[in-house]
């Protein structure tokens, strides 16, 4: 059997603009448009600052990018883990579920900052995008790490260094080697989402991505990196899946195989993709039973699939959230929340929020089980029904399967780019950001990533 890593090379090396599909390049369009709204959203939320000013404090480089936002450049790599970092801290980026639940925009920084290094063309940033998205999803397919202790990002430092390496224009021998350095590297340890979380929640696939880029740097210079990496005599197969193996039969182009970025699904509310349908079916209950209070609540019943139960329902922290990362992770509190507010968003997660009084009455009341009938649609639906029964007697349920941005459900051109005016507010001057968004959706022509980064840049960092 052919190594994994020359496999995914070879096929990345041979993937060309020319032969995607428009819906392809189309959805790609609405992933950058999404990625970007919600990294200028989180700007000056502590972690992304944090990161940028390491960025901006680092010494000058050859090899520069541009930090979201703002007209500065800094080294890429430093300057990824920034991007990255304000492009995850909402937890509002897109997502994809499978064996392993993950976030494939987490790839789009390094992807930009590769063609910022390359001065490569808005056609060569899709090529990127789509190979990225595709290796993250197809590891996704085979193999669950999280069951190993290891977290998801394993795979995004593998695809970041797969979605910059076609961005550099890497052969398959340097391609190959770009995934051997990122992945002898990759295994990250799963209590970043276990307990209550910090703020590396939304950090760890940041620095994954960031060091997908340097491995893909040091190919394109000559570096080579250990070989056979997945399954060799202590490679990821033996030490860090305990001897299991996998392999990827095909692949996005291969024959009539779709590509994965379609099966991505945009986020429409702030929080963890599992919690989606939930918030979807609380507020058509607030939407029937009217204004409700915490005093009004006899009980909330919630049915529920097992893999989100396991992550965002089981532990003691998700029913007493003492941080923003553990509440966007938590599905008893959003429904509290849902249910009390009429709404979810950003403020949905501040301290003064969730850790109010009256949230806390209803999840005292709440109770979650697994459904047989929503493991059944998992992972290609996410079956969530809550029931609520009020005191005076009244009792309502609601359920949803398909919230809406899920890509069977997807979000339109103009709902994408809603979010992202609703994100970015009046940060962007208004002009800046019609043109921003104008050369995103043609992003295909634009023979300048740097200047249509800039374009985006908010008021107070011109």
């Amino acid at each position: 059997m052919k190594d994994l890593a020359s496999r995914i090379a070879k096929w990345a090396v041979d993937l060309n603009f020319n032969r995607l599909p428009t819906e392809v390049i189309e959805e790609a369009k609405k992933r950058i448009a999404d990625t970007l709204g919600v990294a200028l959203g989180a700007f000056n939320e502590t972690p992304p600052s944090i990161a940028r000013w390491i960025a901006q404090s680092s010494a000058s480089s050859r090899l520069p990018a541009t930090i979201w936002g703002t007209k500065f450049m800094g080294p890429a790599d430093h300057v990824t883990f920034a991007n990255g970092c304000a492009a995850r801290y909402f937890d509002f980026n897109d997502t994809y579920l499978s064996r392993e639940a993950l976030h494939p925009s987490d790839n789009i920084a390094p992807v930009m900052a590769a063609a910022e290094i390359a001065e490569a063309d808005g056609r060569k940033v899709i090529e990127g995008i789509v190979a990225a998205y595709e290796v993250t999803a197809r590891l996704a397919d085979a193999y669950s790490v999280r069951n190993r202790g290891w977290d998801h990002v394993l795979y995004i430092a593998i695809a970041s260094a797969v979605g910059a390496g076609k961005v550099l224009d890497l052969d398959e021998d340097k391609m190959t080697q770009a995934i051997n350095l990122a992945t002898v590297n990759a295994a990250a340890l799963r209590q970043t989402r276990a307990g209550e979380l910090s703020m590396w929640k939304g950090c760890a696939a940041a620095n994954a991505a960031r060091n997908g880029l340097f491995a893909a740097l040091l190919a394109w210079r000559g570096m080579t990196g250990p070989s056979p990496i997945f399954s060799g005599e202590f490679g990821l197969f033996k030490v860090a899946l305990g001897g299991d193996t996998f392999d990827i039969p095909k692949m996005g182009g291969e024959g009539n195989e779709s590509y994965k970025l379609l099966q991505t699904s945009i986020k429409y509310w702030p929080v963890e993709y599992h919690a989606m349908s939930a918030v979807e079916a609380a507020l058509k209950i607030r939407q029937e039973a009217g204004s409700i209070g915490p005093d009004d609540v006899e009980s909330v019943n919630v049915e529920t699939f097992t893999v989100g139960y396991n992550i965002i329902v089981k532990d003691p922290e998700k029913w007493d959230p003492r941080t923003r990362e553990t509440a966007d992770h938590s599905m008893p509190y959003i429904i509290a929340a849902a249910l009390l507010d009429g709404k979810v968003w950003l403020d949905t997660f501040r301290p003064e929020r969730y850790l109010a009084d009256d949230v806390r009455k209803v999840l005292k009341v709440m109770k979650v089980s697994i459904s047989p009938e929503s493991d059944k649609l998992y992972p290609e639906g996410i079956r969530n029904s809550i029931t609520v029964k009020l005191k005076d007697g009244r009792t309502f349920t609601g359920t949803s399967i398909y919230p809406p941005g899920h890509y069977k459900n997807p979000l339109s051109k103009e709902g994408v780019e809603s979010k992202f005016k609703s994100l970015v507010g009046s940060s962007v001057p208004s002009s800046n950001m019609d043109v921003g968004l104008r050369t995103i959706w043609s992003f295909e022509r634009c023979s300048n990533v740097s200047l249509a980064l800039r374009l985006l840049s908010r008021a107070d960092q011109m």
